[in-house]
C-alpha cells in the first residue's frame, strides 16, 4: 500500500482543523460514523502509542429560536435511539455545564458527555507512524497528476515522479477531491470553502471542563484551550464562495475576530471588550451540498472518501475502516453508508444535517 502526499504529511487542512469529535448529529449516518470513530479515539493513546490531547468535556448546542429548540428535541430522540447519550436541557441545566452562560438568552440546549476534541496534528502523526510500521509506504512531495483507467477499471496513478500501478485508488484528497475525481472522469459536487478560527484570551479564564459550546442560531462557537484561553469561530457572511485551495488567505481579519468576540459575549460572560486576540488562521472545508461525505467505490477500483464538510478528522477512523472493507471485502459493513453515494445528488436524495458548525 502506498500513500501519496503532494507536499508534506498534514500540509493540507488537517493542521488547521479545530479537532472536534462529536456524535451529536441530526443525521443518523453521521452519528453512526462518529460513534464508531469515537471508539477508536478513546483507545488511541494505548493502541497507537500517541497522546493526542483527547479531552471530553462534551458538546453543548444552544437554541435561541423556538423552531431550533423543537429540532433539538427531535435530534436527541434520534440520537438516543442510536445509542448516543445526548440530553435535552433547559437553559438553567445548560449553565451547569457552562457556568458563564447567559441562560436568559436561550430556550433550550443539548449536551452529550462523550463528545470532545483532540489535536488533529498528533492524531495524524499517530496514524502515519503506525501505518509505516505496518509496511505502508508514505511518499511525500509526490503529486498525482492523473488517474489511469484501463478497460473501465482503475489501473493506478501517474505522479510527478513515476507511474504507480494499483488495482485501487482512494480519493481522500479533501479540498482537492473534486480535482482528483476529474482525473477519473467524475464530476464530484465537492466545493472548497474557506473557514476561520481564532485563539483568544477571554476576560475570564474558561475552565477546561466547559464544553465545546455552539450558539446554533447565531453561528458562533467556542471551546476551552489550555491556560484559560478559547478557540472560537463562526461563519457570518451571507455569501460563501468557492475558493482555490492552493490560493487563499490563511490569515484572518481583525473585523471578523471582533465579530466572533461580540457574538461570543452574547453567549457567555467569559468574553467582552477586554478579550484579547492571540492568533487566528483560515483553512478549507470540502463541502458537499448536503454536508455529508461521499464514501463509495464510484467506478471500479476508484474509491471516494471525501466531502466531509468539516467532519473529516472526527470521522476518519470509521472512514478508514470502511475504505478497507470496500477494498478487501468488496463491500462496507461497519456502518450502512448506502446513502452516501455520489449519485444521490443527481437522484434528488440529498440528506439533511441541522448541526453544521462553520
Amino acid at each position: 500500500m502506498t500513500v501519496l502526499e503532494r507536499s508534506s504529511v498534514g500540509s493540507g487542512n488537517t493542521g488547521r482543523a479545530n479537532g472536534g469529535i462529536r456524535a451529536q448529529f441530526s443525521s443518523p449516518v453521521s452519528a453512526a460514523l462518529s460513534q464508531e470513530s469515537i471508539e477508536v479515539w478513546e483507545r488511541f493513546e494505548s493502541e497507537f502509542g500517541t497522546d493526542i490531547g483527547y479531552r471530553r468535556p462534551g458538546y453543548l448546542f444552544l437554541a435561541r429560536d423556538r423552531s431550533t429548540a423543537r429540532q433539538f428535541e427531535e435530534n436527541v430522540r434520534t440520537q438516543n435511539r442510536l445509542g448516543v447519550p445526548s440530553e435535552f436541557l433547559s437553559p438553567a441545566e445548560a449553565a451547569e455545564h457552562c457556568p458563564g452562560l447567559h441562560e436568559e438568552e436561550f430556550r433550550a440546549a443539548t449536551y452529550s458527555p462523550t463528545d470532545g476534541f483532540a489535536d488533529p496534528n498528533l492524531g495524524l502523526q499517530g496514524f502515519v507512524e503506525n501505518a509505516r510500521e505496518e509496511g505502508v509506504e508514505v511518499r511525500t512531495n509526490t503529486e498525482v497528476v492523473d488517474v489511469l483507467v484501463e478497460g473501465g477499471r482503475v489501473a493506478g496513478v501517474e505522479t510527478t515522479e513515476r507511474t504507480v500501478e494499483s488495482e485501487y485508488v482512494v480519493n481522500a484528497a479533501g479540498a482537492w477531491a473534486r480535482e482528483v475525481g476529474r482525473m477519473a472522469g467524475l464530476e464530484l459536487p465537492i466545493s472548497p470553502r474557506r473557514r476561520k478560527l481564532v485563539v483568544v484570551e477571554p476576560e475570564e479564564p474558561i475552565p477546561e471542563s466547559v464544553p465545546f459550546t455552539i450558539d446554533n442560531d447565531e453561528s458562533v462557537h467556542f471551546r476551552p484551550e489550555r491556560g484559560g484561553a478559547a478557540v472560537a469561530g463562526g461563519h457570518f457572511a451571507a455569501e460563501d464562495p468557492e475558493i482555490d485551495p492552493d490560493r487563499f488567505r490563511t490569515s484572518t481579519s481583525i473585523e471578523w475576530a471582533a465579530t466572533v468576540i461580540e457574538k461570543a459575549a452574547d453567549v457567555a460572560a467569559y468574553f467582552g471588550p477586554e478579550t484579547e486576540v492571540r492568533r487566528g488562521w483560515a483553512g478549507v472545508y470540502a463541502v458537499t451540498p448536503d454536508h455529508h461525505p461521499i464514501i463509495e467505490e464510484t467506478v471500479p477500483g476508484f474509491v471516494n472518501a471525501a466531502g466531509f464538510s468539516g467532519h473529516g478528522f472526527m470521522q476518519s477512523p470509521a472512514t478508514g475502516k470502511l475504505v478497507a472493507e470496500i477494498v478487501v471485502d468488496g463491500a462496507p459493513s461497519l456502518v450502512d453508508i448506502s446513502e452516501l453515494g455520489a449519485d444521490r445528488f443527481e437522484r434528488g436524495n440529498q440528506l439533511e444535517e441541522g448541526t453544521v458548525i462553520d
